[in-house]
C-alpha cells in the first residue's frame, strides 16, 4: 500500500473520516491510505491491537477478549478515544516525522452540530495535526472531487451516499445553496438485509456477509435478468451453519425502505431549491458519489422518481477525499469553502 511510504516533513493532509472507511490524501502525493474505520480493542488491557483492514478481518472471528468496533456512527464520532487512536495510527503510517505536525483538512457531514464538528477537530489535533484543523463539508468536497464546476454561477446537485450518512447539496458560486443530510446510507441498507434474513429465513448473517450480499445482489431497480445466490449464516433455531438461496427480487424488497428514504431526501432538496437554480439542476443533472452510488439501478430509480438525468461520479469511492485534497492544493484561494478551528 502506498501509505507505508515516508513523506517529507512539510506535506499537508486531507482526511475523509468516514463511518465505514477512512481515506487520506497527501498534498503532492495523492491518495495514500484507504482503510476501514475499524478498531480492535483488547478488553483485558484496554489496548488497541489493530486498526483498519487488520481489525476488520477480526470482525465476528475474534476471541472473547477482543472487541472490534467502528468509532464513528452516522458520520460522527461515537467513541472519541478510539477514533483518536485510530486516526493517530493512520497518520503515523503516512507521516513519519516526530518533529513536524502536518496541516490538515477533514471532511465532515453538512449538518453536524458545532459539538460534533469540534470533536472531529480535537481528534485530529490530538492525533498529531497542526492547529488550526480545517474542515470542509462532505457534499462540497464530493462535488469538487467529482469535477463539478462549483465556482460557476450555475447550480449542480451532488448526492454523496456514504456508510453512515447521505449528503445532498445544491452548489453554486463556490457555496452550498441548499443542503439536506440524513443518517440513512450504506449501513442502514446492510442492516435491512440482516433483518430480512432473520425475519424471513431464521438465519443470522454477519455485517460483512450483508455487505457482500448488497454488492452482489442489491439493486434499486428491476434487473433485465434477476439473479439467485446461496448465502451462508447461522440458523436461529438450531444454531448450526446453513445456507439459504435468495434472489435479487427479495433483496430489492428488503432494502426498499432505506433506498426510498435516500431518494426522498433528494426530492426534498429539489423542492427547496430556488427556481432559477432548479432549472440549472434540470439542465446539469444529478451526480452521485460515495459507495452507495454503486448500488445497481440507483441511477435509474432516481431518474424515474425525479425526471432528472443522473450519473455516477468518475471515482465515487474517493470523490470526498479527492475534493479535500484538491482544496488543500489551493487552500489559500479556497478558504471560503472551509471552516477553521475556533481558536485561530
Amino acid at each position: 500500500m502506498a501509505g507505508t511510504n515516508p513523506i517529507s516533513l512539510s506535506r499537508d493532509i486531507a482526511i475523509d473520516l468516514g463511518t465505514a472507511n477512512t481515506l487520506i490524501y497527501i498534498r503532492g502525493e495523492g491518495i495514500v491510505l484507504d482503510e476501514p474505520s475499524t478498531v480492535a480493542l483488547d478488553t483485558t488491557t484496554g489496548q488497541v491491537v489493530a486498526v483498519g483492514h487488520e481489525a476488520k478481518r477480526m470482525w465476528g472471528r475474534a476471541p472473547r477478549n477482543i472487541r472490534v468496533v467502528r468509532p464513528l456512527k452516522d458520520g460522527v464520532i461515537a467513541d472519541f478515544d478510539l477514533c483518536e487512536q485510530m486516526l493517530r495510527e493512520f497518520i503515523r503510517q503516512v507521516h513519519t516525522s516526530r518533529f513536524s505536525k502536518p496541516r490538515m483538512i477533514v471532511c465532515v457531514p453538512s449538518e453536524v452540530t458545532g459539538v460534533e464538528r469540534r470533536a472531529v477537530q480535537d481528534a485530529a489535533e490530538f492525533a498529531g495535526a497542526r492547529r488550526p484543523v480545517y474542515v470542509i463539508e462532505e457534499p462540497m468536497a464530493a462535488a469538487i472531487g467529482a469535477g463539478l464546476p462549483v465556482s460557476e454561477p450555475s447550480a449542480n446537485l451532488i448526492v454523496d451516499i456514504g456508510g453512515g450518512t447521505t449528503e445532498v447539496a445544491v452548489i453554486s458560486l463556490g457555496g452550498i445553496v441548499t443542503a439536506s443530510s440524513c443518517r440513512v446510507a450504506g449501513d442502514e441498507i446492510n442492516d435491512s438485509i440482516v433483518a430480512m434474513f432473520k425475519k424471513e429465513f431464521n438465519l443470522d448473517i454477519g455485517d460483512n456477509t450483508a455487505e457482500d450480499v448488497k454488492i452482489q445482489l442489491g439493486s434499486a431497480w428491476p434487473l433485465e435478468q434477476e439473479l439467485t445466490a446461496d448465502v451462508g449464516g447461522r440458523d436461529v433455531t438450531t444454531d448450526l451453519p446453513r445456507t439459504q438461496e435468495v434472489t435479487t427480487v427479495e433483496i430489492r424488497a428488503a432494502i426498499d425502505t432505506p433506498v426510498t428514504t435516500i431518494i426522498d431526501v433528494v426530492k426534498s432538496t429539489l423542492e427547496r431549491t430556488p427556481p432559477e437554480l432548479a432549472a440549472d439542476v434540470i439542465s446539469n443533472g444529478i451526480t452521485l458519489s460515495g459507495g452507495g452510488a454503486l448500488l445497481t439501478g440507483l441511477t435509474e430509480r432516481i431518474i424515474h422518481e425525479t425526471g432528472i438525468n443522473t450519473v455516477i461520479a468518475p471515482d465515487p469511492l474517493i470523490s470526498v477525499v479527492l475534493g479535500g485534497g484538491l482544496t488543500l492544493e489551493n487552500l489559500d484561494a479556497m478558504k471560503g469553502l472551509t471552516a477553521q478551528s475556533d481558536d485561530e
